[in-house]
């Protein structure tokens, strides 16, 4: 690793500790701009400090509707990320974080603004979860956080309860038969996200006899970096 890139993720860990996440972006851009393949922990450098700058600003309409904002995003993942990914957990991982992205802005535009966010998550989502269907073991992190927040596509901007409790109950069930095969490293990660599934579905499923009804949701939590 150079130097340039060392000083970089360096500067992104100081941002994160400080809550800086602003300056944490600004960070892991220069460093997803080198076209490399990213370690892991540089990946989840770059997803906590996007999820981070991005949750804060769900709720603000003047940055969700920045047009720059969203192709920064868009730009990163398709002519930086994406292209230098070398395995099928790389890939999910990336598609899993645009599908998120395009997810949080259909939460709050409107019109045909929202059917294309949403289109455009779907799109991802769906390819994240074919590479994940044949890249990745049924129990593994990446995969089963993919799972969760597709499933809560479905349920919050697709309207569609029925959809996200068979996508949830399908990872749950999959993962729960090859329970014994996972690795200490991903055991706690993997039964954490497990557990977030099956909230979901004890909430999603009391829902479905009454069409319409509001029920609050849980989303993967942010990657350790």
């Amino acid at each position: 690793m150079d130097i340039e890139r060392k000083k970089h993720v360096y500067l992104a860990k100081l941002a994160e500790q400080a809550e800086r996440y602003d300056e944490m972006v600004e960070a892991m851009k220069k460093v997803s701009k080198l076209d490399v393949e990213l370690t892991v922990e540089e990946r989840n450098l770059v997803s906590v400090g996007y999820k981070n700058v991005i949750g804060a600003r769900r709720a603000s309409w003047r940055i969700l509707s920045s047009v720059e904002q969203k192709e920064e995003v868009k730009g990163i993942i398709d002519y930086h990320l994406l292209p230098s990914a070398s395995t099928g957990e790389s890939t999910v991982f990336y598609q899993k974080m645009k599908g998120d992205y395009y997810r949080y802005l259909a939460e709050f535009k409107a019109g045909d603004d929202r059917k294309e966010a949403a289109d455009q998550s779907l799109k991802a989502y769906e390819v994240a979860n074919d590479t994940a269907d044949s890249e990745l073991p049924t129990t593994h992190p990446i995969r089963l956080g993919l799972a969760l927040n597709f499933s809560v596509f479905y349920y919050e901007i697709l309207n569609s309860p029925e959809r996200a409790c068979h996508l949830a109950k399908q990872a749950f069930d999959e993962a729960i038969a090859e329970l014994d095969s996972l690795n200490e490293e991903s055991y706690k990660d993997s039964t954490l996200i497990m557990q977030l599934l099956k909230d979901n579905l004890t909430l999603w499923t009391s829902d479905l006899p009454e069409e319409g009804g509001e029920q609050s949701k849980v989303e993967e939590p942010p990657p350790k970096s």
